[in-house]
């Protein structure tokens, strides 16, 4: 028998770097958004064919974004190294009868120890995630779901203060028939505050469809967006214990008939400077 010698050829393929892909520009109202964002900065999209996404939040301790995808129900999350994954589902609506329009959670955000409390359109509630990020199951502990005795509409943004208290806002965009709906409770689209103990205080009910919120940097203003197109406004309001003072129109847009978008999401950076988001562009002030 004659042997034959074998060559085993083993070739690795170095691809080149995946190239990114931008999107969009920035629009500038206020010079100092250079100092935040340099000239000439695109969006790059991380993640795509989403049904409509909400609420990012950073985890530090696992290197990983988080983020809502409202319709779906689910919470994904990204990663450098996997890139978008499935993180949680059931994320906003844990009912067992199917629904329609917007269950899933929307906003995220970290209270002081690190854990992710959300709002649940589905639940119509703030609640806690109970479970672990390593091993993410649909555990939760309700925060706020009523107001004296009335259920929530559907909580949409929340921010969490250094004593543990909650502020978040509660317009009705998870309810089917939205603001019509005949299972709404409450007759107005409040913003609110949650104590450590639970106690649910109204802060605010004269916003049509109070959204996007965030602390200035002391955490002695607030900001609430308002999502209404026609009342396209930013307001800010004084914190004074468990009510709000000294309610201002902070940046107000002018609506155009059919225009689309309105204020949404908004963060704060660490020199005064919100940060408001409407319908994808952003404003620095």
């Amino acid at each position: 028998m004659k042997y034959f010698p074998i060559l085993l050829i083993v070739i690795i393929a170095c691809a080149a770097p995946k190239e990114k892909k931008l999107i969009g520009s920035v629009e500038r109202l206020d010079p100092a958004l250079d100092q935040l964002i340099p000239q000439g900065t695109q969006a790059e999209i991380i993640g795509e064919g989403f049904d409509w996404s909400e609420g990012p939040v950073w985890i530090e301790s696992e290197k990983m974004l988080l983020f809502s995808d409202v319709p779906k129900n689910i919470i994904y999350k990204w990663t450098e190294e996997k890139g978008v994954e499935p993180f949680l589902t059931p994320s906003g609506y844990t009912g067992t009868i199917p629904r329609g329009g917007e269950p899933g959670s929307n906003g995220l955000t970290l209270n002081s120890d690190g854990q992710l409390v959300m709002c649940q359109h589905g639940d119509r509630r703030v609640a806690l995630f109970t479970a672990s990020y390593k091993d993410p199951k649909p555990e939760f502990k309700t925060l706020a779901d009523n107001y004296k005795g009335k259920k929530l509409n559907s909580p949409n943004d929340v921010v969490v203060d250094k004593l543990g208290n909650l502020f978040f806002t509660d317009p009705p965009y998870g309810l089917l028939k939205n603001v019509n709906d005949s299972s709404k409770e409450t007759p107005f689209q409040g913003v609110y505050k949650v104590k450590p103990d639970g106690t649910v205080i109204l802060l605010v009910d004269s916003l049509t469809r109070p959204n996007g919120i965030a602390f200035s940097p002391d955490q002695q203003t607030l900001y609430v967006a308002n999502s209404d197109a026609p009342i396209a406004k930013w307001y800010s309001f004084r914190i004074k214990g468990d009510s709000l003072s000294d309610a201002k129109i902070f940046y107000s847009t002018k609506y155009a008939e059919g225009e689309k978008g309105a204020p949404d999401g908004m963060r704060v950076d660490k020199k005064w400077k919100p940060v408001c988001q409407r319908s994808g562009w952003y404003l620095d002030f």
